[in-house]
């Protein structure tokens, strides 16, 4: 019986000390040639602005093998629903029955969260300690969680589109970090003097503006995840030694990238690495204090199989969970489906 496992028991079992080096060891695996995982196919429902995002994945050392179904919904956020939803099912990789259902959600929010910030240790100065979120939504607070588990933050400043709603996240921020947080008017004044930076919203375009920039800023691209979307403009993209977490993905949907490449602001070659090749120590990350970085993040279905196995196997060892009855055909014929 597969094991079913709701948003509350992922949260009882899930922490920043074993989330962030379990994704740095995962993305280092996928640029070492240790995970099976195509680009994700996308299916958009335009008549509802929603799309539908199919994401498989199997580690090798792990032997972890399974599969996110992920929608993003941006029109959710009127009716108090997620924007993002997900679900996802671990496989036994011997003999392929499966072996939980998980709800996504609350994994795609702190897995994203600790790719950033487990880059931000590897990519950012080492005195880096003022942050700035572009974003009031989940993931900006998700990534200030995680990146004040894994850096030594001096000051958060946060703005948005909406000023009522940064000074609503920055009180609320504030209250559960014990660090003071400053919602500022414009995303301009925020980023000014800020050496960590991440953008995390819903915006098409950009919403960071190179000039912005300190010297010696990291920037953590997170919310755009198509190719038509953008929250760089081609002269921060330009001005930035820039990686990735998957090349593959990147070509194909990394509007940030791809589109700065279209307006001729950087080359076809403008990418430095993949983030777990400088995990891995394959390739250089920040080569100085004056070096703008960049990371942008799509989002790996290797993470989610990672995070996943490891929500699964504490909660088999503390009885948590229900067994979900599951209805199969036991017959030996056939072929794939």
């Amino acid at each position: 019986m597969p094991l079913l496992l709701d948003e509350a028991a992922v949260a009882a079992l899930l922490t920043w000390d074993d989330l962030v080096p379990l994704m740095r060891r995962t993305l280092e695996a996928f640029s070492s040639g240790g995970a099976v995982q195509p680009v994700r196919p996308m299916v958009p429902v335009a008549r509802h602005d929603m799309l539908l995002a199919t994401m498989p994945g199997y580690l090798v050392d792990d032997d972890a093998l399974g599969v996110k179904l992920v929608t993003l919904a941006p029109g959710n956020a009127a009716l108090g629903i997620p924007t993002h939803l997900a679900t996802i099912m671990l496989f036994d990789p011997v003999t392929g029955q499966p072996l939980a259902l998980l709800d996504g959600r609350l994994i795609t929010e702190m897995r994203t969260a600790a790719v950033s910030a487990a880059a931000a240790q590897a990519l950012a100065r080492a005195d880096a300690g003022v942050l700035t979120l572009i974003g009031t939504g989940v993931q900006a607070m998700s990534h200030l969680r995680a990146f004040a588990h894994a850096m030594e933050l001096r000051e958060v400043r946060v703005a948005g589109r909406q000023e009522v709603h940064a000074r609503r996240f920055a009180a609320a921020a504030e209250a559960w970090t014990g660090i003071a947080v400053r919602a500022l008017r414009s995303s301009e004044e925020a980023i000014d003097g800020a050496d960590l930076v991440v953008t995390v919203t819903g915006s098409a375009t950009p919403v960071l503006r190179g000039s912005w920039l300190s010297p010696g800023a990291h920037v953590s691209a997170v919310g755009a995840c198509t190719p038509q979307a953008r929250e760089l403009d081609g002269e921060a993209v330009a001005r930035a030694r820039v990686f990735v977490d998957s090349r593959a993905s990147a070509a194909t949907e990394a509007g940030d990238l791809l589109l700065a490449e279209r307006d001729g602001a950087i080359g076809h070659d403008h990418v430095a690495g993949e983030i777990g090749e400088v995990f891995a120590g394959r390739v250089i990350g920040r080569e100085d204090d004056a070096q703008v970085t960049v990371f942008k993040s799509l989002g790996l279905a290797v993470e989610d199989v990672a995070t996943a196995r490891l929500v699964f196997e504490r909660a088999r060892a503390a009885g948590l969970g229900h067994d979900v009855a599951w209805s199969g055909d036991t017959g030996a014929t056939g072929g794939p489906a």
